[in-house]
């Protein structure tokens, strides 16, 4: 079972892969249509809640993540495929699910604008550092061979670049942002999901022989990432409006980043991906019952503003 998944790889041609990559990029285009550059200013003046998320994300999340796979001592592509999901900046439907739950959405959009530039450097580095820290997943990163400047250079434009330009047209023409936001996060993330879910289901009779497991590693980690989320916002003394906040924030990943690099530089290595897609599906349930639960007990007026 161990070779077969480590070696197991998802035909995904060039083509397919090309149109991956614009469906991402459309995808957080689309986030960027809402984000506005004043948001950032008033967070400045209260950054403990902005550092708190940050530190989330790419400095505790990782961490944790490399302790439950020395815990759990998983196969090694299931175990890389752990870390490069905590690896990724947070997803982009945390900012609908704050608002569900009654958190400080700007705080949301702000966090997801700032975790996306940053993991242009920090993705990179996160993965090669903590995966390299576990001996077998180590010797699939030296097996690969991953060029440090390529990946950098893919994440970048993937995420930094579409940021940027919706951010830039949202200021210049608010009007046309707002109405282009509701067309392109639906439809770009739709046609993402259809895109993946064709290439898993080429080797769906394979990939089901290890879906209890991997659900199980799944929901465990995903687990962990709430909390981490909880516990920082708690350890801060935040308002239960930003602990809200943080917790989906840390919670939810942009695992669809974590297919496409995994298609780019693993060759789309069947245990990897199938952690990345179930990532991407538990999350939103996870994200949601959550979501619901803290929505339907609405916080003071005075709390959240």
């Amino acid at each position: 079972m161990e070779v077969q998944f480590d070696q197991l790889r998802i035909a995904f041609d060039s083509d397919s892969l090309f149109a991956l990559n614009c469906a991402l990029a459309l995808v957080m285009f689309g986030i960027a249509l809402d984000i506005r550059v004043a948001g950032f200013r008033s967070l400045l003046k209260s950054p403990r809640a902005l550092c708190g998320g940050v530190a989330c994300q790419f400095f505790l999340l990782p961490l944790l993540t490399f302790l439950l796979v020395l815990w759990l001592q998983p196969q090694p592509s299931f175990a890389l495929g752990m870390i490069l999901v905590a690896a990724c900046p947070g997803g982009n439907v945390s900012n609908f699910m704050t608002h569900l739950a009654g958190g400080n959405t700007e705080l949301s959009v702000s966090l997801t604008a700032i975790a996306t530039l940053m993991a242009v450097v920090m993705t990179p580095l996160n993965l090669a550092f903590w995966g390299g820290q576990y001996a077998p997943a180590g010797q699939i990163l030296q097996q690969v061979h991953i060029n440090p400047t390529e990946m950098v250079q893919l994440v970048g434009f993937l995420l930094a670049l579409p940021l940027l330009a919706g951010m830039g047209l949202r200021r210049l023409r608010p009007g046309l942002a707002r109405s282009l936001a509701r067309y392109f996060r639906g439809g770009s993330l739709l046609f993402f999901i259809v895109l993946v879910g064709i290439a898993v289901w080429k080797d769906r009779s394979v990939l089901a022989q290890a879906l209890g497991l991997v659900f199980g590693m799944v929901l465990l980690h995903n687990l962990l990432a709430l909390a981490t989320g909880f516990l920082t916002g708690k350890a801060l003394g935040l308002r239960r409006a930003d602990i809200r906040t943080l917790t989906l924030e840390t919670g939810i990943q942009n695992s669809g980043l974590g297919l496409l690099l995994i298609f780019t530089f693993f060759g789309g290595m069947g245990g990897m991906a199938l952690v990345a897609a179930c990532w991407g599906i538990w999350h939103l349930v996870s994200g949601l019952l959550l979501a619901g639960y803290w929505g339907s007990n609405p916080l003071k007026k005075q709390r959240t503003a």
